[in-house]
């Protein structure tokens, strides 16, 4: 039997979400689409299939308390990773193998490396995805990364072209693509061979190290240091701060020719920002409302509402996202719901606008 740890990365700052997404208390700690947080959501999708003593968090030292509230009985005792400083998802992941293998976990182990904050509401599908997922890295030897099939043309995510068919639902990775405009998303579309990039990756932690060294030599070349470090919080960091700041994609994705997908055979929602809850959350008179104690909706449709312990009325208004929390009222049309960054950008320059970040 295969052992299957995974490896949750939680150390995001999710300023899309903002007010509600702070520094203090980032997205993967909010409970948006069920009564518990993005990151206990995704830790209960692994029941049955991942061990609670294979199942680790990787995120900074500020968020360590959240990560502890948000997986009680979820993980297992030593299953907080803590990142000395944010320095891309390339060091994180081989910190975080360092750590797994030091833990006791073998190079022939398999590791899912899954991100905290996405809705997935197909546990049963997710499941039989991520077993597959693991077969297929046994038996090829390869990194495998989810793909998600598209059913519109997304600008905002990064698409995995397919190659050759491995099995049913598998195939060869030809390339990654960054981020297309609309034009390039939509004949991506239509040509029917990409996926859009999930960013979970399942692979032999053997395989991971191979080609971290193949691939990324310099980032690599800190490995055994860092190896050896586990343990002593202060040796990690010293470690650490000297490896380059990559992404995995770069470091090691897009330059390795051992990568195949499995097609998802479940729903996914990234919430990369409001306006992505009205698709994940059940409509009440016509609206999205998160939260809210009551409500009275006259001639609104199609708007977004958070506001918890508050009773909202809306007049004639359609396709807004309406934010109130206990420091801050934000109204802006679903359209721009990317421009709530621009907020957060402005409240950096501000003395007084630290306390609300």
């Amino acid at each position: 039997m295969t052992n299957i740890y995974a490896l949750i990365m939680a150390g995001g700052q999710g300023t899309r979400f903002w007010p509600e997404s702070t520094s203090k208390k980032p997205k993967q700690y909010l409970s948006l689409v069920s009564k518990q947080s993005l990151l206990a959501d995704t830790l209960a999708r692994l029941e049955g299939l991942v061990e609670v003593d294979k199942r680790f968090i990787v995120t900074v030292e500020a968020q360590k308390q959240l990560a502890s509230q948000n997986s009680q009985g979820m993980i297992g005792k030593s299953g907080i990773v803590l990142e000395p400083s944010g320095r891309n998802t390339a060091p994180c992941i081989l910190l975080s193998i360092a750590t797994l293998l030091k833990n006791g976990a073998s190079k022939d182990d398999v590791v899912a490396i899954l991100p905290s904050d996405h809705v997935i509401l197909n546990k049963s599908g997710f499941q039989q995805t991520l077993s597959q997922a693991t077969l297929l890295s046994k038996e090829t030897k390869n990194i495998v990364t989810i793909g998600i099939p598209p059913h519109f043309p997304h600008t905002g995510y990064g698409y995995i072209q397919r190659g050759k068919e491995l099995s049913e639902g598998s195939f060869k990775v030809s390339s990654f693509k960054e981020k297309p405009n609309f034009e390039t998303a939509a004949k991506y579309l239509e040509e029917g061979k990409y996926f859009w990039n999930a960013g979970m990756f399942v692979a032999e932690i053997g395989v991971l190290l191979d080609e971290f060294k193949e691939h990324s030599a310099e980032t690599f070349s800190f490995y055994n240091d860092l190896y050896e470090a586990i343990g002593d919080d202060s040796k990690v960091a010293k470690v650490y701060s000297q490896m380059p700041a990559d992404s995995i994609d770069y470091a090691v994705m897009e330059k390795s020719q051992k990568v195949s997908v499995c097609q998802a055979n479940f729903d996914w929602n990234d919430l990369g920002s409001w306006d992505a809850l009205s698709s994940v959350i059940e409509d009440t008179d016509g609206n999205t409302l998160v939260a809210g104690s009551n409500h009275y909706f006259e001639e609104s449709k199609g708007n977004i509402i958070f506001a918890p312990g508050k009773f909202v009325s809306l007049i004639n208004v359609n396709d807004l996202i309406i934010i109130s929390n206990e420091k801050n009222v934000v109204v802006l049309p679903k359209s721009d719901s990317q421009n709530v960054k621009n907020v957060v950008s402005f409240l950096k320059e501000q003395d007084w606008g630290k306390e609300l970040l």
